[in-house]
């Protein structure tokens, strides 16, 4: 993107580097990634910056509106409502696709946006060890606001603990071992001192959860969710017995998960900004656009691109039952914008905030990217390509 900086770093390249940089990857986390990592960071200019804080603080206007939480009340699925939802999420993540405006300069344009945690100690890792094992320029940051390695984690720490012990508080998934995100776990458990525990390892006592450390019933206080609750659905009936998380539970949730679905894509159609493209609730429409090649239809309940349809038809649209359960969206054009070696990649941003209790407005503290040469961007979908992945920004200052 910015063309001096891409050029010094493809020339200093080399597998050698590559492979230290895996390989340190792997010794801070205890275990190497279970997906592919990118060759390479992704170089944000200055314009380019401004514009996606921008476009972000005008979603999270949006979200802060008087009334967000009647005009979201419809993105819960009832069977999938958990009680005692709080006043706010304490994680956002807004995914944006890099895209070129008629004057040729890059632009962001909305694609996904969770009240979910992501990737945090991961993301840590991967853009220290960028820039331990290559040439990254002094005036480039992968943190906002002033963050640095330590105070980040000292954000995530007062965030995800509070005053608890770490004993007390556990990162809750469905299998976590079988997860491609569970380097991120682990290194979550080394840093923060909490444990990774599975949903079936929960132990309930009237409204106390527990669980067995080192042996011990310990008691469960405060959940550091992971868990994507429409995906532990359809992998009930393999799990067995489990602990009913859809009751009165006395436990605190970080973040409680009705936010995943508040905010999401059910928020789109809701956002009026230059960033966002014009998106539509399926049944709301009362005229089908008349180019729908240039639309796609995405499922409101779906994660990692899962149900996206890119080739939208009529024929498409009639076989579709719950069209309550859609959106139709204006295609986003990426803007092959990152030159490797091996050709030219498309990218997605993510901004990551992070709501404290009690802070006026979330705070945005850093990123993740994904870099592409296929039609769908995630790590799923880029199996042969090289200089290609999971990766993050660095951000010109």
């Amino acid at each position: 993107m910015i063309p001096s900086i891409r050029t010094a770093y493809n020339q200093q390249f080399t597998p050698e580097k590559y492979e230290a940089f895996l390989a340190g990857i792997a010794s801070d986390a205890g275990i190497a990634p279970a997906f592919r990592v990118a060759e390479t960071p992704v170089f944000i200019p200055a314009s380019l910056t401004s514009k996606l804080v921008q476009a972000c603080e005008e979603i999270i206007d949006v979200l802060l509106r008087p009334g967000f939480k009647t005009l979201t009340q419809n993105a819960i699925p009832q069977r999938l409502n958990v009680p005692n939802e709080n006043e706010h999420p304490h994680f956002i993540v807004i995914d944006f696709a890099v895209t070129r405006e008629e004057d040729g300069s890059l632009a962001p344009q909305l694609i996904e946006l969770q009240g979910f945690p992501t990737m945090f100690a991961f993301q840590e890792v991967m853009a220290r060890r960028f820039k331990e094992h290559f040439e990254i320029p002094a005036n480039f940051s992968n943190y906002f606001n002033n963050l640095d390695d330590t105070s980040y984690y000292d954000l995530l720490r007062t965030v995800i603990l509070g005053d608890l012990p770490p004993e007390e508080v556990i990162l809750l998934e469905v299998k976590p071992a079988e997860q491609k995100t569970r380097i991120d776990f682990q290194r979550t458990e080394k840093m923060l001192g909490i444990s990774t525990v599975c949903l079936t390892e929960l132990i309930q006592e009237g409204k106390k959860l527990y669980y067995l450390k080192d042996g011990k019933k310990t008691p469960v206080r405060r959940i550091f969710n992971r868990v994507i609750f429409d995906d532990l659905e359809k992998q009930a009936e393999q799990l067995g017995d489990f602990v009913n998380l859809f009751q009165e539970l006395d436990v605190e949730w970080i973040t409680h998960p009705n936010w995943f679905y508040r905010i999401s894509k059910f928020m789109m159609p809701f956002i009026h900004s230059d960033y966002v493209p014009k998106s539509w609730f399926l049944h709301q429409l009362p005229v089908l656009p008349t180019d729908l090649e240039n639309y796609v239809l995405k499922p409101l309940f779906s994660f990692a691109g899962k149900g996206v349809l890119l080739d939208v038809t009529q024929e498409e649209i009639n076989k579709i039952n719950d069209p309550e359960n859609w959106i139709l969206q204006r295609k986003v054009q990426y803007a092959p914008a990152i030159i490797t070696p091996t050709g030219p990649a498309i990218c997605e941003i993510r901004m990551i905030y992070i709501w404290p209790d009690g802070a006026i407005r979330p705070m945005l503290v850093h990123n993740l990217a994904r870099i592409s040469k296929s039609r769908m961007i995630g790590v799923a979908f880029n199996t042969q390509d090289t200089w290609v992945g999971g990766s993050c920004c660095f951000f010109e200052r």
